[in-house]
C-alpha cells in the first residue's frame, strides 16, 4: 500500500479495513504506473481478483485532482451494489451518485452513460476518468454495441477522457489494445485458487445429473461451505432445487432446521405483505428452503431473491440454482460453483455455452474473504463426454471478443437516430465515419479478409438503416442535412428498441376508439416489456378463453398472451395468487410488467400526441395509473391522494362504506384489517381536503 498516494491510502483503509496490503495481481496495476499515467489502460484480472479497488483508485485520484468519474456497470443489481459499497466516501467529502450532474463519483448502467454521451455533453466533459466494469461484456449481442458506441462518442466529445477497462481475461487484447488507444496490464494471479475439474455421472453409479449435484452439496455440508448451481432454464432451477433439498434433508441438524425454517417464513411473508396468499412458486420455494436449497431466477418476487442472496451470504442456505443470468449478478460467497447445464436455448436451437461464459460462471466459486479455495465442477453425462467437455472448456481457449454491432439491427438503427439527434451526424459520409471508430469498424478495417469490402458493406448497412427510418418517419432529409422527426427525436430520447416504437406508432394509426384491453395486447407485443412467462406445460386454454372474453382472438398463444391476460387481471384487482392459479404462469412478474407497461404507455401517448390524436390521452393517464398500482378506475383518487393506502384497503374502505368517507371518522377506518391510527388521520384529511 506504501506506493499509492496518501490521501487514496487512507480512503481505501478506511473504507475497506480488510484490506491490509495489495495482492501480487493489484501491485502489478499500480506498479505499471497507471494512476499517474494520463493513457487509456486494459486492466485483465481474474475474476474475483480485486478489480474494483484498481478501478476505486483511479477514480479518487481524478476527484482528488479536482476532477469528475464515471464507474460503468452492465446489471442494475450491481449499480446498486457498487452505489451502496461507495457511499461510504460520502465521510470523505465524495459525493456519489448516478449522475455525473450532481456526484463526484457516479455509477452509471452501460444505457444510461450510453443516454450522457447524446444529451449531456457539459456533464460527460467535466468527467476526467470512466472506469468501465465487466468491459469484456462489450462482445455481448444485447448491450455490447451500446457500451462500444457510448466508448466511441464519449471519445469524439472528451478526446481527453481516461478509461480504465477493467476485465476478465480477453483473448484478442492486442486487437481492443490497439482500438482504445490503450495500455494492458494482464495478471494471472487469482488469491483464492480455482480447481476446474468435469465430473460424469458414471462415476456416481447414477444416469442422472442431479445425483452428482447432492454428493456435491453434502460433501459442501461436511466443509460448512456452499455452492452455486447453474442450470438452462427456470424451471430446471426449481427441480434441481427441491430434488437436492429433499436427499439433503435427513442430514441436516435440528439447529440447521431452524435457521433454514426461518429463511422459508420471510420467503412466504413476501407475498402476503403485497396483499397476496403465497403461489405456488412461492410455496414450492419455501419448501426448498426449509431444507437448504433455494431457486433464483426472474419468475419470484424480487424481495424473495434479495432474500435469498441475503441469507446465502450469511450462510443460512447451503446451495442456490440459478440460470446462467446470476454469473453477472451480485456478489455470492460459494466455495463451489456446479454447471450441471453447458447448453442453452438460442433462436438458432440449443447451443453449447461459450467458453467465456463456462469463465465467467466458474470464476463465482472461491471468494475473497470467505474462501480460501474454490471448486467450479461441469458436469457431463458420460466418460466420453466429460473428455470432449475438458478439451473444450477447460484445456480450450476462449473466443475472441467481436463486435455485435452490425449482428444487432437494433442497435444499429438507435445509434444513427443518436448521431443524428445528437448533430453529430447530418449525412451518410459523417454517419460513417463514426461507425468506422468503433470496435467493429477498427476490426473491420483491420481484418485482411474484409478490409477490402469492409466500406461498401458498412454503407449499404447504414444506407439501409436510413432508408427504413424515413420511410418510418422518424427522420428526414432536408437542405441542412439529415434531421429527426418529432417522432425520432422521441425515440433518441428513450431506451425504447426501434420496433417497439415503430410498433406503437402503426398501432396508433390504425384505432378507431381505444379498447383498453387491446392497448394491453399492443404493448405486450413489443420487445420492451418484460413478459409474464408460463411455468410449465399445463393447458393454455384459460388464457385463450380469458382473451376472447375481452374480444382479442389469437390462433398462437404464448408469453406475449400470457403477459396481456395477467395484466387485465392485475388492473382488475386480482392478486398474484389468483392470476398464477388461474393462469398457470409465473404471476411474480406481474408487478415489474405492470410498472414497466404503465410507462410504455405514456410513451405511446407521446407518439399519438405527436400524430396530432389528443383525444385518448385521459384514457390512457387512467390506465397507466390502474397498470402502476393494479386497481379499476374508482380507487384512482384514493390511491394516489392517501399515501401508503394499498389497493386492498382501498378496496375495503369502498365496500364498507361506499363512495362518500365524509360522515365517518376515524375510528371508523380503524375498523379495516390494516388500517391503524396514522393511517386513519390520513384517510380523514383527505377525506376532508
Amino acid at each position: 500500500m506504501d506506493n499509492i498516494p496518501k490521501r487514496i491510502r487512507e480512503v481505501i483503509k478506511d473504507v475497506y479495513p480488510y484490506i491490509k496490503q495489495l495482492n501480487p495481481g493489484q501491485k502489478v496495476v499500480v506498479e505499471s504506473g497507471y494512476l499517474e499515467d494520463d493513457s487509456n489502460y486494459i486492466i485483465a484480472i481474474p475474476t474475483a481478483s480485486g478489480k474494483t479497488i484498481i478501478g476505486v483508485m483511479a477514480a479518487l485520484q481524478s476527484i482528488f485532482k479536482g476532477g469528475k468519474a464515471i464507474y460503468t456497470a452492465p446489471l442494475i443489481s450491481i449499480q446498486n451494489e457498487k452505489i451502496a459499497e461507495f457511499k461510504k466516501f460520502e465521510k470523505h467529502n465524495i459525493k456519489v451518485g448516478k449522475h455525473p450532474s450532481s456526484s463526484d463519483l457516479s455509477v452509471m448502467v452501460f444505457e444510461s452513460f450510453d443516454s450522457l454521451t447524446r444529451f449531456s455533453w457539459d456533464s460527460l466533459k467535466e468527467i476526467n476518468t470512466l472506469i468501465i466494469d465487466e468491459f469484456h461484456m462489450i462482445g455481448e449481442f444485447t448491450r455490447g454495441p451500446t457500451l462500444e458506441c457510448a466508448i466511441t462518442r464519449a471519445k469524439i466529445i472528451n478526446p481527453s477522457i481516461k478509461i480504465i477497462a477493467l476485465s476478465a481475461t480477453l483473448n484478442n487484447i492486442e486487437e481492443i489494445k490497439n482500438w482504445l488507444n490503450a495500455k494492458v496490464v494482464e495478471n494471472d494471479y487469482r488469491p483464492v485458487p480455482l480447481n476446474k475439474e468435469v465430473l460424469n455421472t458414471e462415476m456416481f453409479d447414477s444416469q442422472n445429473k442431479n445425483d452428482v449435484v447432492v454428493k456435491i452439496t453434502e460433501k459442501s455440508i461436511n466443509e460448512n461451505s456452499q455452492i452455486l448451481s447453474f442450470v438452462s432454464t427456470r424451471r430446471f432451477t426449481e427441480s434441481l432445487a427441491e430434488y437436492v433439498g429433499k436427499k439433503i434433508s435427513k442430514k441436516l441438524d435440528d439447529e440447521e432446521m431452524k435457521r433454514f425454517k426461518e429463511v422459508s417464513n420471510k420467503i412466504l411473508d413476501v407475498p402476503k405483505a403485497k396483499g397476496s396468499n403465497p403461489t405456488s412458486t412461492c410455496l414450492r420455494l419455501g419448501e426448498c428452503c426449509e431444507n437448504g436449497t433455494a431457486f433464483h431466477h426472474a419468475g419470484i418476487f424480487n424481495e424473495q431473491r434479495e432474500i435469498i442472496e441475503e441469507e446465502f451470504r450469511k450462510g443460512n442456505l447451503l446451495m442456490i440454482s440459478a440460470t446462467p443470468s446470476l454469473m453477472y449478478g451480485v456478489n455470492l460467497p460459494s466455495r463451489s460453483v456446479v454447471i450441471r447445464d453447458y447448453t442453452r436455448w438460442t433462436a438458432q436451437g440449443l447451443q453449447a455455452i461459450p467458453v467465456f461464459d463456462y469463465e465467467q460462471m466458474s470464476g463465482r466459486a472461491g471468494r475473497p474473504l470467505y474462501d480460501d479455495v474454490g471448486y467450479s465442477y461441469l458436469i457431463a453425462k458420460s466418460l466420453d463426454e466429460a473428455y470432449e467437455l475438458q478439451d473444450r472448456y477447460i484445456n480450450g481457449d476462449i473466443e475472441d471478443t467481436t463486435s455485435k454491432l452490425i449482428e444487432n439491427k437494433d442497435a444499429i438503427l438507435r445509434q444513427i437516430i443518436a448521431q443524428i439527434a445528437s448533430n453529430l451526424s447530418k449525412n451518410i459520409d459523417e454517419i460513417q465515419n463514426f461507425f468506422n471508430k468503433t470496435f467493429y469498424g477498427y476490426q473491420m478495417m483491420n481484418d485482411p479478409y474484409m478490409k477490402e469490402f469492409a466500406d461498401i458493406s458498412l454503407k449499404y448497412e447504414i444506407e439501409n438503416a436510413i432508408e427504413f427510418l424515413i420511410v418510418n418517419g422518424i427522420i428526414q432529409p432536408t437542405p441542412e442535412g439529415l434531421k429527426v422527426t418529432k417522432f425520432g427525436d422521441l425515440m433518441a430520447k428513450s431506451n425504447y428498441k426501434v420496433e417497439t416504437a415503430v410498433k406503437l406508432k402503426e398501432y396508433g394509426n390504425t384505432i378507431e376508439y381505444l379498447d383498453l384491453n387491446a392497448v394491453i395486447y399492443a404493448l405486450s407485443s413489443t420487445p420492451d416489456l418484460p413478459l409474464i412467462s408460463f411455468k410449465g406445460k399445463r393447458s393454455k386454454d384459460p388464457v385463450r378463453e380469458k382473451l376472447s372474453s375481452v374480444g382479442l382472438f389469437t390462433t398462437n398463444i404464448g408469453n406475449t398472451e400470457a403477459t396481456t391476460v395477467s395484466l387485465i387481471e392485475w388492473i382488475n384487482e386480482k392478486n398474484e395468487f389468483e392470476i398464477e392459479n388461474a393462469y398457470n404462469v409465473y404471476s411474480a412478474s406481474t408487478r415489474r410488467s405492470a410498472y414497466e407497461s404503465s410507462i410504455l404507455i405514456k410513451f405511446f401517448k407521446d407518439i399519438l400526441e405527436i400524430n396530432g390524436h389528443y383525444s385518448y390521452s385521459q384514457q390512457l393517464d387512467i390506465l397507466s395509473a390502474r397498470l402502476y398500482y393494479g386497481i379499476k378506475e374508482d380507487l384512482i383518487p384514493l390511491i394516489i391522494g392517501i399515501k401508503h393506502l394499498g389497493r386492498k384497503k382501498a378496496r375495503s374502505l369502498i365496500k364498507t362504506f361506499g363512495n362518500d368517507l365524509k360522515p365517518y371518522n376515524e375510528k371508523d377506518f380503524e375498523k379495516i384489517e390494516g388500517i391503524g391510527s396514522k393511517l386513519s388521520k390520513r384517510i380523514k384529511d383527505y377525506v376532508n381536503s
